[in-house]
């Protein structure tokens, strides 16, 4: 049985001689075994320690020679096992948490005389020199000569670069990668990305700048991502739009829309209440959606981007008299924020409810409403600007919608009272 990990060997008889340890722990390998001595017999069951430094390794009896076992934090990966003698602490940590268990459990059978015969326990015999190296945590490939064919990757990488390898899609070799947390796929010919990238629950880092992406899955919305990522750039692609559950994503921090074909932002793009920095230049944007006002960031570029001159008067009305039912129970659930979901409600009618905007008295309005649009300077929602335009602009038009005839009128009469047109 054997465990890779960190370890570091306390001699407890340092301090009556006004010693330390260095305190620092070395990659090694841990085995529980069975020991032969030099005439072949086996004489018990031992743990062996190897690193790189000492591949023969330094065994320790474990019958009747563990003091005790400390195991607050081994669902970290760290645990301590105190040896009677010699008097040490071997101090575990960055084992993987399960596999800790399992060679905790191997150790007190082993302790208490137990049948091991169950345990897979063989001859210890000194590990090979790549056992005892450090776990790879970074690799990057940027041509496609050097791109692994034939190995899989390190599966402790953090952080993995693929670029210039021209790549149709993604490796599924890539997706195995639990300790994931930067993944750089930026250069390729990527059309679609696979729902399974949001099984990467560490992944807080995805760039994939410069593919040939036409289309963000709402499935990765909706998956672990939610929780972990905060960076994700999306520039230069063939994107014209993004799902109505892409602000799902509320870690981001940093979003890039650079370059693509996007016609708008996402209509809940407020919920993004730690987003900081975010690009969407040259893209098709006529106008911004309501809930921008709501952001509060640190840089804004939006340069490049077709959008019209706003003018309060200029209006589209979808309105009906009296509303219909479906609008009015629509409303009643957005405004009493009832959950729903497609076990409860047909699914158009969940992205109808997805898609609600709210009036400026506050109350949602869903398919029936009137809308306009408003020039707001980017400045009340962003510390830093980047020009809007060549002429130095910094104002861009954003929507407003209103859920009757009288909240729009009132709108209009405050415009004519502050002398907009």
């Amino acid at each position: 049985m054997k465990l890779q990990c960190e370890v570091e060997v306390v001699n407890r008889m340092l301090p009556s001689f006004g010693m330390k340890s260095r305190g620092k722990g070395a990659r090694a390998v841990v085995s529980i075994g069975k020991h032969s001595d030099k005439s072949g017999q086996r004489s018990g069951v031992y743990m062996m320690i190897c690193t790189a430094k000492d591949r023969t390794g330094s065994k320790y009896k474990l019958r009747d020679n563990i003091e005790k076992f400390f195991t607050w934090f081994v669902e970290e990966g760290k645990a301590t096992v105190r040896l009677k003698e010699p008097a040490v602490d071997v101090c575990l940590s960055k084992a993987d948490a399960n596999s800790l268990k399992n060679f905790l459990s191997a150790a007190r059978l082993a302790d208490r005389g137990s049948d091991t015969s169950s345990l897979p326990l063989s001859t210890l015999t000194p590990v090979r020199a790549r056992d005892v190296e450090q776990p790879k945590k970074k690799l990057a490939v940027m041509s496609k000569k050097d791109y692994p064919l034939t190995s899989n990757f390190p599966y402790s990488l953090e952080q993995l670069q693929v670029s210039y390898c021209k790549l149709s899609r993604v490796d599924m070799r890539m997706l195995s990668l639990k300790a994931l947390r930067r993944l750089d796929l930026s250069n390729n010919h990527i059309k679609k990305l696979p729902a399974t990238i949001g099984d990467l629950s560490r992944l807080s880092e995805l760039v994939l700048h410069n593919n040939h992406l036409e289309a963000f899955s709402e499935a990765l919305c909706l998956s672990t991502l939610q929780r972990t990522l905060q960076v994700l750039d999306l520039s230069q692609n063939r994107l014209r739009s993004l799902p109505p559950k892409f602000c799902q994503l509320r870690e981001l921090t940093d979003l890039k829309l650079d370059d693509n074909k996007l016609a708008g932002l996402p209509l809940r793009i407020g919920r993004l209440s730690k987003l900081r920095f975010l690009s969407a230049a040259h893209n098709q944007l006529a106008v911004l959606p309501a809930d921008f006002f709501k952001l509060s960031l640190e840089n804004l570029d939006l340069f490049g981007n077709p959008f019209v001159q706003p003018n309060p008067l200029d209006h589209t009305m979808q309105l009906a008299f009296p509303l219909p039912l479906q609008e009015i129970a629509s409303r009643a659930v957005a405004d009493l924020r009832i959950p729903y979901g497609p076990h409860l409600i047909p699914a158009h009618l969940c992205g109808d409810l997805d898609a609600a905007k709210t009036c400026e008295c506050g109350r949602a309005c869903v398919g029936f409403h009137v809308r306009t649009a408003v020039s707001m300077n980017l400045h009340q929602v962003s510390h830093t600007v980047v020009l809007v335009d060549d002429m130095g602009g910094t104002d861009a038009p954003v929507q407003q919608h209103f859920c009757s005839l009288s909240c729009y009128s009132e709108f209009l009469d405050s415009c004519l009272q502050r002398g907009l047109r």
